[in-house]
This record gives C-alpha cells, structure tokens and sequence, in this order.
C-alpha cells in the first residue's frame, strides 16, 4: 500500500476494478470509500496535500465503510 507524504493521511489505496478507495490516517483509522472514479484517484494521489484534497473532494461525496481493529 501506497505511503503518503501527509501529517494526516499515512497510506491511500485504490482498486480501479471496484472503484473502491482505502484511506488509513495517521491515528490508524481505516476507511474504504465506494464509487470513488480513478480520474479523483489520481488528483488525490498527485494533491500537494492530501489532507485539503480528502477534505474537500472525498470526505462526506461518497459512501464509506469503517474498517474496525
């Protein structure tokens, strides 16, 4: 899994087949968000920072599920 250059993201990851896209943060948190297209994967992955780019074009536009430890 992909690590991240970001204070509140540590990992992205993204499945093109199911369109599904795996955030861990940096607390340790895990969400995996549906419906997520690759052209949004690939802006979020080249964001100078992920933090605003999450915040601003994921966070509450799609669906999520939170992984539980």
């Amino acid at each position: 899994m992909p690590r991240v250059a970001s204070s509140a993201i540590a990992r992205i990851e993204y499945n093109a087949f199911a369109r599904e896209l795996l955030v861990v943060f940096t607390t340790g948190r895990t969400y995996t968000y549906f419906g997520v297209s690759p052209e949004v994967y690939e802006q979020f992955s080249r964001a100078a920072s992920k933090g605003a780019f999450f915040n601003l074009m994921i966070r509450d536009k799609y669906a999520f599920e939170e992984h539980r430890r």
